[in-house]
């Protein structure tokens, strides 16, 4: 998280972006972690975390929806070079949860794939509606990052690497107000 401080304050580092990272990223990777995220212009994990090349595994999609290819793709580091932390990181105000949320409450389905979206977040908005509070989107949005983030510890092939302390599975939020990312769940002790 001191990569996030840093995009806080604005003391950027930018680590690991010349020409010496490219070349030996060229031969191998290590990324230290995995980042699953959204789509939204505005929350680039590498930025937020104040990362170079070749430190992330990074997959986005809307609203962090999965599926057997997104899960794969999350599993990939943890389980072929060892990766030992995976984050599913949502956001304040995304438009996606919004607009899954409104097909949802409306029962007005969303056009082509979106749909594919929507249905993946519709745990997320049970979850919101049983919650309640003054903001059924952002409280969807949070479910949704914690749902993700349980089901990826309880993963068949993850929940061995979390059981033995080789993988930690966080759950996190950004704030686009301020910046910041607020970690939700599943922090090692």
């Amino acid at each position: 998280m001191d990569g996030n401080k840093r995009w806080v304050s604005g003391d950027l580092h930018h680590p690991d972006r010349d020409p010496d990272r490219r070349e030996f990223v060229a031969q191998t990777q290590e990324p230290f972690g995995s980042i699953l995220s959204c789509i939204d212009s505005r929350v680039p994990p590498e930025l937020l975390f104040d990362t170079g090349l070749g430190d992330l595994y990074v997959m986005r999609t809307g609203g962090e929806a999965v599926g057997p290819v997104v899960t794969g793709s999350v599993e990939y580091g943890p389980m072929t070079s060892g990766t030992p932390l995976v984050v599913v990181l949502g956001h304040q105000r995304c438009g996606a949860v919004k607009a899954a949320y409104e097909s949802i409450r409306d029962g007005k389905p969303l056009p082509g794939n979106l749909e594919a979206i929507t249905k993946a977040l519709r745990p997320a908005y049970e979850q919101a509606v049983r919650e309640g509070g003054t903001d059924p989107v952002e409280t969807m949005a949070r479910a949704q990052v914690t749902l993700t983030a349980a089901d990826l510890r309880s993963n068949q092939d993850l929940a061995p690497l979390v059981g033995k302390g080789a993988l930690a599975v966080v759950g996190a939020y950004y704030s686009l107000d301020t910046g910041k990312v607020e970690v939700l769940a599943g922090a090692p002790s």
